[in-house]
């Protein structure tokens, strides 16, 4: 693999707006400018079925290591999705089986494809070492590293303010997280500002076997849809690179516009006067821009320009979709919470009850008030949820 020494990508490499921060960046920019091919390594812990936009900020910043010739590592966390990653936790996270862990990353190559040339992606599973390794040599590697130096990190500190208690497997996740960068040889490390404490102990526990430290590019977080919380699965305010066109354009066309301009610098590849001119504009026009724009990269540019129509139907001119979801009901008559179960709008009762407190459900257009109604079913009743989820009675 021949490196390409282009000062100016180089320096976009370490500047551009993806980057928050680099450890130790004028010994990375020594090594970007030598013949020898990096190891570039990001890491994901597949939680949830589908990379979110927040993943892919390190996405776009691993294909410009891979664009000037180095050797990119996606390294999908099998393993260490069984322990559980505290990072930003005020809680223990729920543990996954193996065979969820399989479900969840079933498709995470395909969806890195996205954005990689994974052809020429090293694509690798932290159970290949860590299945293998036996207990003289785990207990090793725990003597490497200090009580002090993992209990000192801030996520454990607010828990045990809070009384709030961590495991002993919570406590040692950046251990081993740290020994894929062992186990992989990697130079570079990338990962978002919340994974710091981490990625840093893999530069530690790399010292303790006589390794390279390798240097760290921190990326932003993106916010969520909610504008204000990190996009996560947890907290439901996600955007998945999986998600149907008309999905991702609704809910990038959600998001408040005070976050507008992160969305456009931490996801396209605008100049910084394109993205100017865009926010000079009307907030909804450059919304529509900016999710059309996304969209189309995922997908097409038809269709997301059909996304956009699809959008401007249903909450423009108050439309119906075209693609409603058609579901039988046999009853003639039904609580609202009972049928809003029946018919997968919402997971529960209580969800239920909630969204009508809200006024976030509506029937025939009109917005339900009543949590004890009993609902008449009749022959093309259009059932809503929200703005963007409905469902048809056959």
């Amino acid at each position: 693999m021949k490196v390409k020494k282009d000062f100016t990508k180089i320096k976009n490499l370490l500047e551009d707006e993806r980057v928050d921060e680099v450890v130790v960046k004028k010994d990375l920019k020594k090594k970007l400018k030598q013949d020898k091919p990096l190891r570039v390594k990001f890491g994901v812990d597949p939680t949830f079925n589908t990379l979110h936009l927040g993943h892919t900020v390190p996405l776009f910043k691993l294909k410009q290591f891979q664009e000037l010739g180095h050797q990119v590592i996606f390294l999908i966390g099998d393993f260490t999705s069984r322990v559980g990653d505290p990072s930003g936790r005020v809680k223990s996270r729920p543990i996954l089986t193996k065979e969820e862990i399989e479900e969840n990353m079933r498709s995470y190559k395909k969806q890195a494809a996205k954005i990689l040339d994974i052809n020429k992606v090293e694509v690798r599973y932290n159970s290949e070492w860590w299945e293998d390794m036996d207990l003289s040599n785990f207990l090793n590697l725990l003597r490497k590293i200090t009580y002090n130096q993992v209990i000192k990190r801030a996520d454990f500190q607010e828990r045990i303010e809070n009384d709030q208690s961590f495991t002993i497997q919570e406590l040692i996740y950046p251990v081993i997280q740290g020994y894929d960068s062992v186990a992989l040889k990697a130079d570079v490390e990338i990962g978002g500002t919340d994974q710091k404490f981490n990625i840093l102990m893999g530069r530690k526990i790399q010292k303790q076997y006589n390794q390279p430290e390798q240097n760290v590019i921190l990326c932003p977080l993106l916010e969520g849809t909610d504008g204000s919380d990190k996009m996560s699965k947890s907290k439901d305010n996600f955007i998945g690179v999986t998600e149907k066109p008309k999905e991702m354009y609704g809910k990038i066309m959600s998001i408040p516009d005070k976050v507008m301009s992160r969305y456009y610098n931490l996801l396209t590849s605008l100049s910084k006067k394109e993205i100017s001119n865009k926010m000079n504009e009307h907030p909804r026009k450059a919304k529509a821009f900016l999710a059309e724009t996304i969209t189309a990269f995922f997908y097409s540019s038809f269709k997301a320009k059909k996304a956009a129509k699809e959008f401007d139907k249903v909450f423009k001119k108050q439309k119906n979709p075209d693609d409603v979801p058609v579901k039988k009901i046999k009853a003639k008559e039904m609580g609202i919470l009972d049928l809003l179960v029946k018919l997968n709008l919402t997971s529960s009762k209580s969800e239920a009850r909630r969204l009508i407190n809200q006024k976030g459900i509506r029937i025939n257009g009109e917005v339900q008030n009543d949590k004890y109604k009993k609902v008449k079913i009749k022959k093309g009743m259009i059932i809503q949820r929200g703005k963007r989820k409905f469902v048809k009675i056959s």
